[in-house]
């Protein structure tokens, strides 16, 4: 199935010159154009371009995204550093996870103690 810049921008909640900067910088191998420029996603394209986000939503930086995708493309013998890169991703959204759950404890935990001081100051019947 093929999908228009519009389609995959839509799906990715990202913006069409997001998609086009991530091929411009090589984050994305160039994508098939039809006779007349436009651009056609493929489902190889969507798994890269997920892949992407996830790496940029994780904080990973457009050069270090370069660089594993260098990787990939020099095949097979990179396996064990790629697994590297993906392993430290994996560890940063551990440790923010670890991160909101403490925050989302201290949250309940104020939520607790308004609802106690509201609850003190209701008369009681």
């Amino acid at each position: 199935m093929e999908y228009t810049i519009k389609d995959v921008a839509e799906q990715f909640n990202l913006a069409p010159h997001t998609l086009r900067y991530y091929e411009t910088e090589g984050l994305l191998p160039p994508v098939h154009r039809l006779e007349n420029g436009r651009r056609l996603y493929n489902e190889t394209d969507l798994a890269r371009i997920q892949m992407i986000c996830c790496m940029r939503a994780t904080g990973m930086s457009v050069e270090s995204i370069k660089h594993y995708n260098d990787l990939n493309l020099r095949g097979d013998d990179t396996l064990p550093e790629r697994r590297q890169i993906i392993e430290g991703q994996k560890e940063v959204v551990e440790n923010h996870l670890r991160e909101y759950q403490n925050y989302l404890e201290l949250l309940k935990q104020k939520l607790q103690h308004y609802d106690s001081l509201i609850a003190e100051k209701q008369p009681q019947p």
